[in-house]
C-alpha cells in the first residue's frame, strides 16, 4: 500500500463528471504517478466542502458518520483503495475501537470523503496503481496550462450552481 493525497478534484471535460485525482505522498508533482477516479457529483461536493472547510448549518452524511463515530470512541485510523475490477474501485475503511480493529467495505469516494473529515492517511494498493493509474509526465505533456484551467474553471462552474442544503435533509 502506499500513502496518497488528492492532487485535484476537478470535471472530465468529456464525462462531465466529477473525478478526483489522487498521487503517492513519495513523488514529486510532474513526476510519478497520478490516479484519476471518477465520482458522482454529491461527493465531489462533499469531498470539496471538507477540503475548504466550508462550515455548514446541519451536518452532511459523512459529518454524520464521523460524530457517530466518534460517540462510539472509535475513529477511521486510515481508508484504502483496494481493488478495481472493471473500471470500478473498491475501497475499506479501517476503524479502531478500543478493543478491536474492523474493516468496512465502502465506495472510494465515500471513504475519501471520511477520510478528510476525520484527518485519516488514505492508501491505495500497489495493484490499483499498477492497473489504473497513469504517468503524471503523460498528463502534463498533454494537456496545456490553458486546459487545466479550463477544468477547474467548469469544476468552479459546477459548484456556483450547487447549494449545499440540496445535499442535506
Amino acid at each position: 500500500m502506499r500513502q496518497v493525497r488528492i492532487a485535484s478534484l476537478a470535471v472530465d471535460p468529456r464525462s462531465d463528471q466529477p473525478v478526483i485525482i489522487l498521487k503517492p505522498l513519495d513523488e514529486e508533482p510532474g513526476q510519478g504517478l497520478l490516479l484519476p477516479i471518477w465520482i458522482g457529483q454529491a461527493e465531489a461536493t462533499a469531498i470539496l466542502l471538507a477540503v475548504e472547510g466550508v462550515p455548514l448549518k446541519r451536518p452532511m452524511t459523512h459529518d454524520l458518520l464521523k460524530d457517530v463515530l466518534e460517540t462510539l470512541d472509535t475513529y477511521v485510523e486510515r481508508v484504502e483503495i483496494t481493488r478495481v475490477e472493471e473500471g470500478t474501485f473498491y475501497a475499506a475503511i479501517i476503524l479502531r475501537g478500543e478493543e478491536r480493529t474492523r474493516i468496512v467495505d465502502a465506495r472510494p469516494s465515500d471513504s475519501i470523503a471520511l477520510a478528510v473529515r476525520t484527518g485519516a492517511p488514505i492508501y491505495v494498493s500497489e495493484e490499483v496503481l499498477a492497473d489504473a493509474a497513469v504517468s503524471d509526465e503523460s498528463i502534463v505533456e498533454s494537456g496545456s496550462e490553458d486546459d487545466a484551467e479550463a477544468e477547474i474553471a467548469r469544476f468552479r462552474e459546477f459548484l456556483d450552481h450547487v447549494d449545499p442544503e440540496d445535499f442535506t435533509s
